[in-house]
């Protein structure tokens, strides 16, 4: 006679050894994941069913996330749960049906951050115009990291290029490559960070479609670039990085800026400046001859060109009195030079010598005279013309009134209340209208006739 578990434990013996390894096509309900890990669902086909498990050691090895609905291939052994005398089969291997688990799992994961935010591009970070150093996270030995060296060396040979060492392909790549960025972060000694690797096949790149990794890259406050494969490899980091890179080439030329293009730039802004300048100068130009057309400034420049005048009569005429001065000169050594030749030479010489630097001393006196004369003479006429200048006068806190038709206001009687006026300051122009005047202003103006 048979206890119920020895019945149970019999045929569960019996059944681990005919089906120790087994493939089940079904698809998943009842889908449950409690907090120990582990996954129960059950495997339908038509009418019939089994359960199954999937223990937490073996849900780690999984690419995607089991869902109701989805159709499954299971491996695994079928054996039998004794406490409730069940038929179930423990998975060691989980497949979608169609589609690969890769796929599904890339799918799943970028369904969930895209949900999260993570994709938005509000929150991508600009890159840096021009950084001075740029952190690099691949392998070593990677073909991909000589591409972006050769490309920053050739574009601009001042960046600096930190490498953090880090495996691109296996169990072990996401979780360093997260440390690469975190390191950069840490440090704060980049500007920006090139995450980079070859092209490969979807096993290849599955190490950056990893979720630890993405929030690694979208939690960096340095700016991210992916350069992950070819361009037509997709990963979730690329869709979490700041900026995707369709190959690391590309990265590379897209995060510095050739040494030409930034001279272009600076060029087309130093021609965007001259331009700027040129006009500036020419409007400053018309608005000064338009205030130069106004009475009191015609008068004034006048004043100032007949000064000027003076200046440059008396320049000449001090230089017409040198020219004669001289030509007296060249005269008398010649007249020395032809009585030379019927005297003696050496008495002759000594005569003549003591002639010429007396004649020379009197000239030199009488021409620092006549330049002392002079200078002061033009000092005097500077100092006049400063003081008429209207422009000195303005400058020390006074104004030019003008009436409405622009002759200049001496008298407070000239105009009227309601009239308008208008006051040239040193700096601009006033326009002001005449109000009714004061019983002090009349007294004011009554004093001023009497004086």
């Amino acid at each position: 006679m048979w206890t119920v578990r020895a019945l149970v434990a019999a045929v569960r013996t019996h059944v681990e050894r005919e089906y120790s390894d087994a493939w089940v096509e079904g698809e998943i309900s009842n889908f449950r994941a409690p907090d120990s890990g582990h996954l129960y669902f059950t495997l339908k086909d038509g009418n019939a069913q089994i359960r199954v498990v999937v223990f937490s050691s073996k849900v780690r090895l999984l690419r995607f996330r089991p869902a109701d609905g989805m159709q499954v291939v299971v491996r695994g052994r079928v054996t039998i749960y004794e406490d409730r005398g069940e038929l179930q089969i423990a998975a060691e291997y989980l497949e979608p049906k169609g589609a690969g688990g890769l796929q599904v799992a890339f799918e799943q994961l970028k369904a969930k951050l895209e949900a999260e935010g993570l994709f938005a591009a509000e929150r991508k970070k600009a890159i840096p115009t021009l950084p001075a150093r740029i952190g690099i996270v691949t392998s070593p030995q990677a073909a991909a990291l000589r591409d972006i060296l050769n490309i920053l060396q050739r574009r601009h040979r001042s960046v600096n290029t930190v490498i953090y060492p880090a495996q691109v392909q296996g169990e072990s790549a996401a979780a360093e490559v997260a440390n690469g960025v975190r390191y950069f972060n840490q440090t704060s000694s980049v500007e920006v960070i090139i995450i980079g690797r070859g092209g490969g096949s979807a096993e290849d790149l599955a190490a950056f479609n990893d979720e630890g990794l993405a929030r690694a890259v979208a939690a960096s406050r340095i700016p991210v670039i992916s350069a992950v494969g070819h361009e037509t490899d997709f990963t979730i980091v690329d869709f979490v990085a700041d900026l995707r890179a369709p190959t690391p080439s590309a990265a590379a030329e897209l995060v510095i800026r050739s040494r030409v293009e930034v001279e272009s730039q600076a060029e087309a802004v130093r021609e965007r400046l001259v331009r700027a300048m040129e006009r500036r100068l020419l409007e400053a130009r018309h608005a000064l001859m338009e205030r130069a057309q106004q009475g009191a400034f015609a008068r004034m420049m006048d004043l100032i060109r007949q000064r000027q005048q003076k200046v440059d009569d008396c320049t000449f005429r001090l230089e017409r009195g040198e020219r004669q001065a001289l030509e007296q000169m060249r005269r008398r050594l010649e007249m020395a030079s032809a009585a030379v030749r019927h005297y003696d030479l050496r008495r002759v010489l000594a005569g003549i010598r003591a002639e010429l630097e007396a004649g020379t001393a009197a000239l030199a006196s009488v021409m620092r005279n006549q330049l002392l004369l002079h200078k002061l003479r033009l000092e005097r006429m500077g100092r006049a013309l400063e003081t008429l200048s209207p422009l000195a006068i303005l400058q020390r806190g006074y104004a030019l009134v003008l009436d409405r038709s622009g002759r200049l206001v001496k008298d407070a009687e000239q105009v009227k209340a309601g009239e308008e006026i208008s006051a040239r300051v040193a700096r601009g122009e006033i326009r002001a209208v005449v109000k009714k005047a004061t019983a002090e202003g009349d007294a004011a103006r009554r004093i001023h006739k009497e004086r």
